[in-house]
């Protein structure tokens, strides 16, 4: 069977890689379309894909050559709200696509769908493309992917959208500006597809508003399950980060800067962890929007010996190795943490919100400095060892990563292939 998985940023690198490369080891072909910065060539987890045989990898400049690559981009940046938000080039964005409307951006959007489509599929009748989770903030317009879906159901094709994340927190109103509880029209895309593949409850219901029962699989974590992560390890470059004698070493994970952060006292623990003897520290901003957290530009914290900041070049993974517990200020990538038995600090009285990790795990909550005080003073004097309460952390893996059980990769390829085969079956009456 073939299949062509469409990959935008970090995040779905990160989390439909494992399935990428179950579907490959399951012994189907695929396609490999990078549709932002092709940069991420350079990505360890593509340049593993691309020594596996039955995987073909290509940014989408050169599936579209340079003429219609330019032409495809330019019409995204006239409607996507990244670019219409700010406050010159979305005035000139405005205006071009009123110039440019849809029946005449139509013609473009598709020319390139069938070069893709060709390229992928040939004379196929039949197969599977897969997106991420296509959100209203999507800088790839969802008026390309509209007509990309309807050219793949001509041809057989069905289009099914994979997790790009997860859920790390448990309650809805987090980030500025959100004053209303109830459907968040930021997920309102997931009706294109023919199926919307979630790993759990907790990111089900922000989509059930929008889309029927039947087209919503839940079927766990691909980025977390065991069997990816015995993976990961293997094909994780060598780490940048020094080694280092310090008796306590601290990981603290930021979130986007869109997310309600009491950044002043973020900055406070960070003086004062860095105030114990034989601590260590490296804050790792947001994978896309660090440059616009207040932590990274505060000279004081710059200024003390034992904090840095990570660059582009540690990965996450490496930075857990490297550490011996994390604060977290609702991020999923602890979830790693969480199944290594690292311990894990939620600092949720930094954020407006209620984080996964302290709902399902109550004792990594912190709720006031005096608790971080007290839990790196107890890390210190006594060791990292026998942190979790082992019955929450099962209750953890079975709501949130093992949904319903641990063969999370096999479901994700099951699910594929039988979208591959429906149209088939239903043309043939079968």
């Amino acid at each position: 069977m073939k299949a062509l998985f469409f990959l935008r940023h970090y995040n779905d690198i990160d989390h439909i890689t494992p399935v990428i490369y179950k579907w490959a080891a399951s012994g189907h072909q695929c396609d490999v379309i990078l549709i932002g910065s092709a940069k991420f060539l350079r990505d360890y987890r593509i340049l593993f894909l691309q020594q596996l045989s039955s995987v073909r990898v290509a940014h989408i400049r050169e599936v579209l050559g340079w003429r219609d690559f330019i032409h495809w981009r330019l019409q995204m940046y006239m409607l996507t709200g990244n670019v219409r938000r700010l406050p010159l080039l979305g005035t000139l964005a405005r205006r071009a696509s009123e110039r440019y409307d849809q029946e005449r951006r139509s013609l473009l959007w598709q020319k390139t769908t069938e070069i893709v489509l060709n390229r992928c599929f040939q004379q196929m009748n039949g197969g599977v493309i897969t997106f991420d989770w296509v959100e209203r903030n999507s800088v790839i317009s969802v008026e390309w992917i509209k007509i990309l879906i309807d050219n793949a159901h001509a041809r057989g094709i069905n289009v099914i959208s994979l997790p790009h994340g997860d859920s790390p927190h448990v309650n809805q109103l987090i980030r500025r500006g959100e004053r209303k509880i109830g459907p968040d029209t930021v997920f309102s895309n997931a009706n294109i597809f023919d199926c919307l593949v979630v790993p759990n409850e907790l990111c089900a219901k922000r989509f059930r508003p929008f889309l029927d029962e039947q087209k919503i699989a839940v079927l766990g974590s691909p980025r977390f399950c065991e069997e990816w992560l015995t993976k990961l390890a293997e094909i994780l470059p060598p780490s940048p980060i020094a080694s280092s004698e310090s008796r306590l070493k601290i990981v603290l994970f930021l979130r986007k800067a869109n997310f309600t952060t009491f950044w002043e006292e973020v900055a406070e623990i960070v003086r004062m962890i860095a105030a114990f003897p034989g601590t260590e520290i490296i804050i790792k901003p947001h994978t896309r929007s660090g440059w616009k957290q207040s932590l990274t530009k505060d000279a004081s914290i710059m200024k003390l010996p034992n904090v840095s900041i990570a660059d582009d070049h540690a990965h996450s993974a490496h930075l857990m190795n490297w550490a011996d517990i994390i604060i977290d200020l609702a991020t999923s990538v602890v979830f790693e943490s969480v199944r290594a038995k690292q311990p894990v600090l939620a600092a949720d009285y930094l954020i407006a919100g209620r984080s996964t990790i302290a709902h399902y795990l109550p004792e990594t909550e912190i709720r006031c400095r005096d608790d971080v005080y007290e839990k790196i003073d107890h890390f210190l004097t006594q060791g990292c060892d026998n942190f979790y309460n082992e019955t929450h952390r099962q209750q953890f893996f079975d709501a949130i990563l093992d949904v319903p059980d641990s063969n999370v990769l096999q479901r994700y390829v099951t699910l594929l292939e039988e979208s591959a085969i429906k149209i088939k079956q239903e043309e043939s009456g079968q």
